[in-house]
């Protein structure tokens, strides 16, 4: 299944390579040509010499993750998170590191062990190591460097219409964009952006974007969602189950409104359940490609995940089947009336 194989594949910003390849895999037959650029965003094209408006769908590969940055005498590796990683749901979980996939666990002092005063608080990220079962640094050198990036091990699985798995945002966006381009033909030129570096400044879909100079831009993301006990109904962000968030404006980026409008359009036409994104925290590489030389017009459509950022996320199937339903009739409006 694909959303298995893109949220277990390991893909820490900045070492997206097995994401890559699975994705390389996936459109080879289906597009005209893909390449690598030199930030190692991977593009797709399909329809590249057909008349019409040059469109971007953007994902990015990366995902929040581990850093390795001092190894211990005693063999245990201190390390440093990347990307935006709450750091209370950290301890005891199991991470591989490398190329290799070294297993280990994230540990620390034991609780009887602890003070009074230690266990009422969130053990810091100063205080805790992964534990690879080396008994001396000598040992741990030989199976992990200094910088060597780690993932959580969280296997995909479904509940029902809910699947729960790692790395959602933005491996969903990711398996969207494949989809999409192996079910469908476009009359107009479109250009899969499977993009680096997000999750540490929105770094790498702004490069493809200069390259490709396209006429308009849709970042597919999976986003939070905040309806769970402790929130007020009024301060959910997204509600998992009731379609597709459509951004109406977040940090990063005021949705184009022609493209609102669409997309509305769209939803309406064919009955597709959609919500609003509700907040206006955080942003996405729409931020960045909007901003790319005159100006790009751009808008954000999202999968609300609960524990998002963590090492295992939740969201609803029908939610993700509604983001491709929404972009495929958008594009049968894009097809008539052009942009």
């Amino acid at each position: 299944m694909l959303l298995k194989k893109l949220t277990e594949a390991m893909g820490v910003s900045s070492n997206e390579d097995e994401v890559r390849e699975i994705i390389k895999a996936e459109v080879e037959p289906y597009v005209d040509r893909y390449y690598t650029d030199m930030m190692g965003n991977l593009i797709a094209v399909k329809g590249e010499d057909k008349s019409g408006p040059r469109v971007v769908l953007s994902a990015h590969m990366d995902e929040v993750g581990l850093m390795i940055t001092k190894l211990e005498d005693s063999g245990l590796l201190k390390f440093k998170t990347v990307g935006g990683i709450d750091e209370r749901i950290l301890v005891s979980k199991q991470v591989q590191i490398g190329k290799s996939k070294i297993p280990g666990v994230i540990g620390a002092k034991a609780i009887h062990l602890q003070q009074k005063e230690e266990q009422k608080k969130p053990i810091p990220l100063n205080k805790l190591y992964i534990d690879i079962g080396a008994k001396n640094k000598e040992e741990a050198e030989k199976l992990v460097e200094l910088g060597d990036l780690a993932t959580f091990t969280t296997k995909y699985s479904q509940i029902g219409e809910y699947a729960t798995g790692k790395a959602f945002d933005d491996r969903l966006g990711c398996a969207a964009i494949i989809e999409l381009m192996q079910e469908e033909e476009f009359d107009f030129p479109v250009y899969g952006v499977f993009a680096v570096q997000e999750e540490v400044g929105l770094r790498g879909s702004a490069r493809a974007a200069y390259a490709i100079e396209p006429d308009l831009a849709i970042e597919l993301e999976g986003t939070s969602a905040s309806d769970v006990p402790g929130t007020e109904k009024h301060g959910y962000s997204t509600t998992v189950g009731e379609g597709p968030a459509i951004t109406v404006m977040d940090s990063s980026v005021i949705t184009h409104k022609k493209i609102l409008k669409g997309l509305l359009k769209a939803a309406e036409k064919n009955e597709i359940k959609y919500q609003y994104r509700r907040t206006n925290v955080g942003g996405t590489d729409a931020g960045m490609i909007s901003l790319v030389k005159e100006g790009i017009p751009a808008a954000v459509i999202s999968v609300p995940c609960r524990y998002i950022h963590s090492p295992v996320s939740l969201m609803n199937l029908d939610d993700y089947q509604g983001l491709k339903a929404l972009v495929k009739g958008y594009f049968a409006e894009l097809e008539k009336e052009g942009f």
